[in-house]
């Protein structure tokens, strides 16, 4: 069988492509060299970033936030039969679970924990934005109350970080089937990705690795390129992303 392949298809096999490039030269910095890595001195090991820094920061979460990606790929792809939708939630799985694996073997290297006991999600992104991180999904948590996300999350959901589905929203999607589960898999993904392309502009911001640095910009220009597929395949459904 000829496989086509999809502009998605060719940015997700280049974005991952650019995360083993970065990581592999992240390995070789973080061994023993001081190019190519901050804080390095001659003829010693460069310097890792430290715990609370935007880059082990935006490390930890980002692995978080293309988990779900992943999972939430993995729901719809058993249910619907739709190839475009299908073809789309296997290389966004396939590219962020690469992306996440180059995430958390940088914080290994690093000799950085996983998890920061005591560290609030998005708390490196105050740097930029003064607290709470990025604003929601769609760019503002101005009104958010009591009980409000305050992490980037949409107000009133709960969601931690920009973007993130719901548990309520995940459960929707578990139970949905055909068009019902392609439309909300690609408004969730849409909010999804809008998320992580804030987070990762934080990062191509605020980040002191170069290789992190790269990637994050890799990331942004990807997902922005998917979310114009997913309004074209919402369209084709006779529906939108969400407001």
């Amino acid at each position: 069988m000829t496989l086509t392949l999809t502009r998605t298809h060719r940015v997700s096999i280049a974005a991952v492509a650019l995360a083993l490039l970065f990581a592999g030269a992240a390995t070789v910095a973080s061994a023993g060299g001081d190019d190519g890595h901050p804080g390095g001195h001659g003829g010693g090991a460069a310097a890792a970033p430290a715990a609370d820094s935007a880059d082990a920061g935006f490390a930890r979460d980002m692995a978080v936030h293309h988990q779900q990606a992943v999972e939430m790929s993995f729901v719809v792809r058993d249910r619907t039969q739709d190839e475009e939708v299908r073809r789309l939630a296997y290389d966004i799985a396939n590219t962020q679970a690469n992306q996440r694996g180059m995430l958390l073997g940088w914080l290994d290297l690093w000799g950085l924990p996983k998890v920061e006991s005591g560290s609030e999600p998005m708390a490196w992104m105050e740097q930029v934005h003064g607290k709470g991180g990025h604003g929601d999904a769609h760019g503002s948590d101005e009104g958010a109350g009591a009980g409000e996300a305050d992490h980037g999350g949409r107000p009133g959901t709960g969601a931690v970080m920009p973007g993130m589905a719901t548990r309520a929203e995940l459960d929707r999607l578990a139970k949905a089937s055909g068009r019902q589960a392609e439309v909300l898999y690609l408004q969730l993904m849409t909010d999804h990705h809008k998320g992580g392309v804030a987070m990762a502009e934080g990062c191509a911001s605020l980040c002191t690795v170069p290789q992190e640095k790269a990637l994050a910009q890799g990331m942004v220009d990807a997902q922005q390129s998917e979310m114009d597929l997913m309004a074209d395949l919402l369209r084709k459904r006779g529906a939108a992303p969400r407001p």
